[in-house]
């Protein structure tokens, strides 16, 4: 039954944050991303947990995997292309004061949900 519910969870939280995501990629106005991101957001702390949840029940199938070199290689560049981006990511300071603009504004935005 566990297995059940976790890979419901997966699923509605991959769907809601593909979906929330990819409309937010597509809207690019920072006013729909800000109506978005309550259900981006709460989708993926379930998509976290429930991942999690997951990894747990299938630890030795993903040690199985892992043995296999490609899957192996494979798993080491994702995962290096992920520290890259988020290098990039940090590394790509945002001013000051646009930053803390940009946070009242979200913050305004948010409190009249």
């Amino acid at each position: 039954m566990t297995r059940r519910l976790v890979a419901m969870t997966l699923l509605v939280s991959f769907i809601a944050m593909a979906s929330s995501g990819l409309l937010m990629l597509v809207v690019d106005q920072p006013s729909f991303s800000l109506r978005m991101h309550p259900v981006h957001k709460l989708f993926g702390i379930l998509m976290v947990v429930a991942a999690s949840i997951h990894l747990v029940l299938n630890q030795a199938a993903l040690r199985a995997h892992l043995r296999q070199r490609a899957a192996a290689l494979w798993a080491s560049a994702l995962a290096l292309i992920l520290v890259g981006v988020y290098a990039i990511a940090i590394m790509n300071p945002v001013d000051a004061e646009v930053a803390s603009r940009l946070d009242a504004a979200a913050r305004e935005a948010e409190a009249h949900e």
